[in-house]
């Protein structure tokens, strides 16, 4: 059924690494009632599972769960080719020497938990412990030897003076891999797309048009990061410029990688298809 005459709910992740992509996107310029729901990655894949929401910025894990029945939307992602600056593992000791410790998880992000786990049984070798608490570095630490942070908890935790060994995961996997690490895409229900491609199609506009103009008129979305953040304005021209906003040949095939080698070491029960949507036609991409 076609929503033409209700709202568009859209999911909007709440961490500063989607702001560039957000800043300047007005949900009251569209021609078509949007609702937009913001929140934690962890809140909005829920209910992208939950089929509540009908477009939705999320991690890529959860779109690779739901995959069969999503459409990646063109040219937007959080991404980065090597640092990624806020997906920290912070260490008791060398990340070699954790084989066999416990390692602290986030509860907030399924594609980060992942990357993790990749890391540690593909090119570590080493099978830690996992439990998932909240994301407070002093707490995580008492119970572990090690603690994953994202977003902004990684941020705030990344200025303290923790005495800690850090790991930049984006990093690693570019190490390690030379490609591109996709920490979250934009997605539309399929059965939503098909009915509503023009709504869709002027949202993804907005947030491509968002998306540049936040990279070329940087100062606003920084200052406002600075100020309900924290930081310096030089550390948050850094952060932004770092990530790549894009949804290109390179992310397309670091995403690639990252899903088969989840599935190779059981952590995606299936083999995931990256299937893109536009305004004309699916694109299905094939390895």
């Amino acid at each position: 059924m076609s929503k033409s005459s209700e709202a568009t709910v859209l999911g909007k992740i709440s961490y500063t690494n989607a702001w560039p992509v957000f800043h300047y996107f007005d949900s009251e310029k569209l021609t078509h009632p949007v609702e937009v729901v913001t929140e934690v990655p962890a809140v909005l894949n829920k209910r992208i599972h939950e089929g509540t929401l009908d477009l939705s910025a999320m991690s890529s894990f959860a779109y690779g769960l739901e995959s069969e029945r999503l459409l990646i939307l063109p040219d937007v992602s959080v991404s980065s080719r090597g640092e990624v600056k806020s997906i920290l593992l912070f260490s008791k000791k060398k990340i070699e020497e954790i084989d066999g410790g416990t390692i602290a998880l986030t509860n907030t992000s399924a594609t980060s938990v992942n990357l993790l786990k990749i890391l540690m049984m593909k090119f570590y070798e080493i099978n830690p412990q996992y439990v998932t608490v909240e994301p407070d570095l002093s707490s995580m630490m008492e119970v572990a030897d090690a603690a994953l942070l994202i977003g902004d908890h990684a941020i705030r935790a990344s200025w303290t003076d923790h005495g800690y060994y850090v790991y930049d995961l984006g990093e690693r996997w570019y190490h390690f891999t030379n490609q591109s690490m996709t920490f979250a895409v934009w997605a539309v229900s399929a059965d939503y797309a098909e009915d509503n491609s023009e709504i869709v199609q002027e949202i993804t506009n907005a947030f491509k048009a968002s998306k540049t103009r936040s990279l070329e008129e940087l100062t606003p979305v920084v200052e406002a990061a600075e100020q309900q953040i924290g930081g310096t304005k030089s550390y948050w021209y850094d952060y932004f410029q770092n990530l790549c906003y894009d949804f290109g040949e390179n992310e397309l095939q670091g995403l690639q990688l990252y899903f088969r080698y989840a599935h190779e070491l059981g952590l995606m029960a299936h083999e995931v298809r990256l299937d893109l949507w536009n305004e004309n036609k699916l694109i299905r991409v094939t390895e």
